[in-house]
């Protein structure tokens, strides 16, 4: 005690010449405590996340059918989507079978589309009880065509990748602009809508595009990533945020965001409920552009006091209180991105994986477990 009583004397009375080795101890310290958290994330809480939301929110039917609930009796084909997505992910980790991704490709077969009586491989947007809503939305389709290519390679299942592209194909036929060459948000946004040239900002999914053109060899996706990601960095470069809205109209002029209330609500034109999920989907992708948008993104997000439930492009909070569904993806982006600039949002979001699973909000429970699995 009394040599340690000694050193921290000579230490006070040098001060000036440890204060460096002092700093350079604690950013280590710091450092190290991150590096823990990062690999006690991955060994634990990850599995403890996926158990939680498959406990909480998949359905399983006695005809050996699975459903995500999304809502009391209600699901979605966005929600099936992630649910398939994890399911596959969790398979590659070790934690899901083969039977719990087949129960849920079991609900997608049963609940496709049928458009002007022909059989379609796109699955209805939302299924109430037993009534099947008549349209498509393309995020949902995209999400399962994708977690079919993981299944199909995971578990070597030809049938998953023969379904995969059936449904990329139908994808292409039912929800694509010719003249813009990008996707449309849905069959039902077809060239007798005014919505056909509207673009949902969170369907820009370059390493998704990359893996469907790698499956069908049809070189239309990787134009589609061109084209889509050209949009999402024109939005991007109208704001010092960097931030993008969660629907956008695409003219000769170029593209803008929504306005309020033009397509699903108040939010349409902000950074929202769907724009959302752009830091999670571009954080993966070797493309310059998207890495550009992601940082922009994550430069105005660490200069925040908080991050806040959605903005207003100018940067102006919509709300005063966090959101998991906000701040997983970008906690996801800042681990892919690795850059020291970032570490403040990593101490700051990493909330979403202290806690346990929201068991009243389907939205947020998925992307935070979607998270957990892309790690």
């Amino acid at each position: 005690m009394g040599k340690n009583k000694e050193v921290y004397r000579l230490m006070l009375k040098n001060k000036n010449r440890f204060t460096p080795i002092l700093i350079l101890l604690t950013i280590g310290l710091f450092i190290a405590i991150m590096f823990y958290v990062r690999g006690s994330n991955n060994r634990t809480l990850h599995r403890n996340l996926y158990r939680q939301w498959k406990e909480d929110y998949v359905v399983e039917e006695s005809d050996g059918k699975a459903w995500v609930k999304t809502a009391p009796r209600t699901s979605l084909s966005e929600g099936q989507g992630y649910g398939m997505l994890i399911a596959a992910m969790a398979g590659e980790k070790g934690w899901a079978k083969k039977e719990d991704f087949q129960r849920l490709y079991r609900f997608y077969l049963a609940n496709r589309l049928t458009i002007d009586d022909q059989q379609t491989e796109l699955m209805s947007w939302k299924q109430v009880d037993k009534k099947v809503y008549s349209t498509s939305a393309t995020d949902g389709d995209l999400y399962i065509a994708e977690s079919l290519i993981k299944a199909g390679k995971l578990w070597n299942e030809p049938k998953y990748l023969q379904q995969a592209k059936l449904l990329l194909a139908d994808i292409l036929r039912y929800d694509y602009n010719s003249a813009t060459q990008t996707l449309t948000v849905g069959d039902w946004a077809n060239k007798k809508s005014k919505y056909y040239y509207l673009m949902r900002t969170s369907d820009v999914l370059p390493t998704y595009f990359d893996d469907f053109h790698q499956l069908t060899g049809n070189s239309q996706w990787l134009t589609i990533k061109k084209v889509m990601l050209k949009k999402l960095y024109q939005l991007s470069k109208q704001h010092p945020s960097g931030l993008v809205p969660d629907f956008a109209w695409i003219s000769k002029k170029g593209v803008r965001p929504a306005k309020a209330n033009e397509v699903a609500g108040k939010n349409d034109g902000d950074y929202s409920g769907n724009a959302c999920r752009v830091p999670l989907f571009l954080a993966t992708s070797k493309d310059a552009r998207a890495k550009k948008i992601v940082t922009k993104m994550l430069r105005f997000f660490s200069k925040q006091k908080q991050v806040t439930a959605g903005y207003q492009l100018n940067g102006k909070a919509l709300n005063n209180y966090a959101s998991p569904s906000i701040s997983g993806p970008i906690f996801f982006a800042v681990q892919q991105l690795k850059k020291p600039e970032f570490d403040n949002l990593f101490v700051s979001q990493q909330y979403v994986f202290t806690n346990r699973l929201t068991d009243t909000n389907y939205y947020d429970a998925a992307l935070i477990t979607l998270v957990a699995m892309m790690e």
